[in-house]
């Protein structure tokens, strides 16, 4: 008696990794920098094209890539840094690596993004400690509101730092001009992240990017070490003024960022394609599945494809539902726990009541969304998640 062979399966989030992106890193390996070489600068002028900045800083990774833009603005020991409860820990913990304090915006519930109303309320949590940056999260790759937020920061003398890693390539359209994530429009900086489920891959690394030269300056001396070489020095000599990091990006990986930068206008329209494929057959599960909530003025390029799902209506627990999906072969993920929940920062600052958070979390689930799916995988997954949700 034969079996059926076993579909494959489907993550979440992968990389596409093609034959280029190898020859690219071979080439790179048999040249002769490995690490602080001319590709390093090659990638970062790519990019700051791809999104429309003056300047782009690459370094390790996206945790890095926060951390150095909280150096660049000198945040300091008890001055505040606002971050939304709906994100990857990073972006709070960029703030303590510094000895800043986090206040934690609520979010939205059907977005998952912090709002102008949010952050104002967050606003009232300050007192009177300097508020030094908001980090908006572009969540899933919606953008969120750059305007509002920005003209709440500033009325503070504070800056907006947009958390990115979720948006390259995503659009938006504030009033009637046409604007990309991670164009300084509206921000000192925007950090992104080339984590293996990210729009493109490095394995590990990361970017900022900016238009103001002298933090585009100060982001690279702090990448490495604070080391300066002060103009008609000897050819050997270097300085610190104060403690740097080892936060570089080495050549091999920017080979690989370079090639699949390349890439991003078809990795851009894949996403967008399968985004809409999971709108369509979606829709028989209403209303115990809808998709996040999309701001009208965002044109995002998902990283995510977050759903919310009504479980106590469909009389199964989340858990039962990932288990379900992964016994037909259907991985999924949680984006995120409040990071207000987590020990550490519930012993910092106690219990917080930020209702849109949880009533985000309780909801949400992250389906495959990757552009090496085929058209009939997201026709398997909703077949899959109607299964599970009988």
């Amino acid at each position: 008696m034969t079996h059926p062979a076993p579909l494959p399966w489907l993550p979440y989030g992968r990389q596409m990794i093609d034959d280029d992106d190898i020859a690219a890193v071979t080439a790179a390996l048999r040249a002769d920098f490995l690490t602080t070489g001319p590709l390093v600068e090659a990638f970062e002028a790519a990019f700051a094209e791809a999104v429309g900045a003056r300047h782009a800083v690459a370094c390790a990774n996206g945790t890095a890539a926060l951390h150095l833009a909280m150096l660049a603005l000198e945040v300091q020991a008890g001055e505040v840094v606002i971050a939304p409860s709906i994100t990857f820990l990073a972006t709070a913990n960029c703030a303590r690596y510094v000895g800043a304090e986090v206040v934690f915006a609520d979010v939205d519930p059907d977005s998952g993004l912090m709002t102008p109303d949010t952050l104002a309320e967050a606003l009232t949590r300050v007192g009177a400690r300097r508020l030094r940056a908001v980090l908006p999260v572009h969540l899933r790759g919606d953008a969120a509101d750059l305007p509002g937020l920005a003209a709440l920061a500033g009325a503070t003398g504070a800056v907006l730092v947009e958390d990115a890693p979720h948006a390259l390539g995503t659009t938006m359209t504030f009033g009637n001009l046409a604007e990309r994530v991670g164009d300084g429009r509206h921000s000192a900086m925007a950090t992104f992240s080339f984590h293996p489920v990210k729009t493109i891959a490095t394995g590990e690394g990361g970017m900022v990017t900016t238009n103001d030269a002298g933090l585009a300056k100060r982001l690279r001396v702090m990448r490495s070490h604070g080391m300066i070489r002060p103009a008609g020095a000897d050819p050997w000599w270097y300085e610190m003024a104060e403690p740097g990091f080892n936060y570089r990006l080495p050549d091999i990986l920017c080979a690989l960022g370079l090639s699949q930068l390349a890439k991003l206008p078809r990795f851009t329209a894949r996403r967008r394609a399968l985004a809409k494929a999971y709108e369509t057959e979606l829709a028989p599960l209403a209303p115990l599945v809808h998709l996040a909530a999309r701001p009208p003025w965002s044109d995002p390029v998902l990283h995510l494809m977050s759903v919310l799902i009504d479980f106590e209506a469909a009389g199964v627990t989340r858990r039962q539902v990932v288990e379900g999906l992964r016994e037909r072969g259907v991985g999924s993920q949680v984006h995120y726990i409040p990071v207000h929940r987590q020990p550490y920062y519930r012993a910092r600052y106690g219990e917080l009541d930020l209702p849109g958070a949880e009533r985000w979390y309780s909801r949400c689930l992250s389906l495959p969304l990757y552009p090496g799916m085929a058209d009939e995988d997201v026709a398997r997954v909703i077949k899959a998640l109607g299964a599970v949700l009988g």
